[in-house]
């Protein structure tokens, strides 16, 4: 096993006793980023040719210098005895979502492209402070907006490393696929849908959406205000309590980052969790989807493939003394992806407003004296379909004569998601849980090109992870298995607010008592 295999931990624990330097980490990262990624993402690409489709793509661009500077101050720390952080040497990627001050931060967009942010983000700040050697911003898709990572106007788009003919899942494929393919460690990634934990199902890896708040929102490029998480992504447990514990916490820049008390994850994970209740839910093993031609809604229940895991999880923790309640009843599960649709828009289109090739990023070269055409010129040429329809829609059902129609009727709605939570962990009610236990998502990581351009399907790969944003609670994304086509196949622990402790509990010992299955041996094809 390499250094680029070893968990951000081992790595840290390494450094720190001086076995390895940060600098032979850095550089064991790089041989991995030129040996497995391929080119980085561009706006002009040219032919996307056979050779770029057995690659990774996940980096945008690679923070040669600024790693490397990274790399030897710990170094020199180390040597003169000082305290060098949690994360001493760990490679890790920021999603292209974050501001990082003196590199471009590009949203995946044209319109980004050449920003160079003159700040860093919070959650970026302190995992710099804890001593991680940033490598540099990987793609996503454009401003967050998809689930795949195609629509980036970076190409070549990112692809799954377990088979590089489908995607990485979205909107944090480039960090999911990075972390997967063992360029880093640890990947910081954002959920607004579900889209850290849908890639860290796609692709293998552990992802954790924390409660609403948890981490700072201050310096990421906003997709949808009450909705967007920052949070981390590691091939395993340990790892993600680690990083949480890093970038979590209150924060003086942004009003909305909570101060609740942050537990010390890393001792939670080792918690007995015996005595723990655990639920299945049916509305979690079926999808409810419009049928494109009459537009009534149709009901198809997921795979046994899919089910599959999430039943021998609930065997395992079983096994480990957790109490299994089966049947709880989820009605709204079904109006996560409709209400998400109005609500995602509306903050969208408001939070788009912003790029209008007067304050900062792109501005049309057309000269014209009309300030309105500047603007339509500038969005027209800099923006790419998602956003655009995004705007649109947002500004449609936001506008008057539409709003109580569907943006009233959509924050209802949310409301009875919170709700069907609420009386699922309600400590006092009926059925007392401290996680739901589902899968993360219906099927496996689908063929690239497959979904993309279709907006509706596409959102409806994210049906089972999006409640967890509407609710604001806690969510984390584990591997459970191997498709039948070698893919990853990924279960879902969802918790009450600020539960983080119980989830990462849970988790760690499912993965350590599944630690022995043959399907743990696995590795994606581009390591093979």
């Amino acid at each position: 096993m390499g250094i680029c295999d070893l968990p951000a931990h081992q790595i840290a624990k390494m450094v720190r006793l001086r076995e390895i330097s940060a600098v032979e980490v850095l550089d064991a990262s790089l041989d991995r980023i030129q040996q497995v990624d391929g080119r980085s993402g561009t706006l002009n690409p040219g032919e996307i040719t056979n050779d770029d489709k057995q690659k990774v793509h996940a980096f945008i661009s690679i923070t040669t210098d600024l790693a490397r500077a990274q790399a030897k101050a710990v170094d020199q720390k180390l040597a003169a005895g000082e305290d060098v952080g949690e994360l001493a040497g760990v490679p890790v990627s920021i999603k292209d979502i974050f501001c990082v001050q003196g590199t471009h931060s590009t949203a995946a967009s044209r319109i980004l492209a050449d920003f160079i942010s003159p700040y860093t983000a919070s959650p970026v700040n302190r995992l710099e402070a804890a001593g991680a050697v940033i490598m540099g911003k990987v793609n996503l898709d454009e401003f967050t907006y998809g689930s795949s990572n195609e629509s980036s106007a970076f190409q070549p788009a990112p692809r799954n490393p377990w088979n590089t003919n489908h995607v990485p899942g979205g909107s944090s494929g480039g960090s999911a696929a990075s972390v997967a393919s063992g360029e880093v460690a640890l990947s910081l990634g954002t959920d607004t849908a579900g889209s850290i934990r849908q890639p860290a199902s796609f692709c293998g890896v552990v992802g954790l959406k924390p409660t609403y708040g948890r981490v700072s929102r201050y310096g990421l490029i906003a997709f949808a205000s009450s909705l967007d998480c920052p949070g981390p992504i590691a091939r395993n447990v340990r790892d993600a309590a680690m990083m949480l514990k890093i970038i979590a916490g209150a924060d003086p820049h942004d009003s909305t980052a909570a101060t609740h008390p942050i537990d010390d994850y890393l001792v939670s994970i080792e918690k007995n969790i015996k005595g723990k209740r655990i639920g299945l839910s049916p509305d979690y093993f079926r999808i409810t989807y419009p049928d494109p031609v009459s537009g009534s809604f149709q009901q198809q229940a997921v795979t046994h493939e899919i089910e599959q895991p999430v039943r021998h999880a609930a065997e395992v923790l079983s096994d480990l003394g957790a109490e299994i309640i089966e049947d709880i009843p989820m009605p709204n599960t079904r109006h996560g992806i409709p209400a998400f649709f109005v609500i995602s828009r509306v903050e969208a289109a408001s939070n788009l407003h912003r790029y209008d090739g007067v304050k900062y990023g792109y501005r049309t070269p057309i000269q014209t004296d009309d300030l309105r055409l500047m603007y339509r010129r500038t969005r027209g040429e800099a923006f790419g379909l998602q956003p655009k329809l995004r705007i649109l829609m947002g500004m449609y059902v936001s506008a008057a004569q539409y709003s109580e129609q569907y943006y009233m009727r959509a924050l209802k709605v949310r409301s009875l998601i919170r709700q069907d939570f609420h009386e699922a962990f309600n400590p006092t009610g009926k059925y007392r849980l401290d996680a739901l236990l589902t899968p993360t998502t219906p099927t496996p990581a689908f063929e690239m090109g497959a979904v993309y351009g279709d907006s509706v399907m596409m959102q409806y790969a994210d049906q089972l992870t999006v409640p967890a944003n509407h609710a604001g609670i806690p969510a984390i994304s584990l591997p459970g298995g191997i498709s039948s086509t070698g893919l990853p196949l990924g279960i879902q622990l969802l918790g009450p607010d600020f539960s983080e402790s119980t989830l990462l509990s849970i988790a760690y010992a499912y993965e350590s008592a599944t630690s022995g299955e043959s399907w743990r041996s696995s590795r994606p094809k581009v390591l093979s």
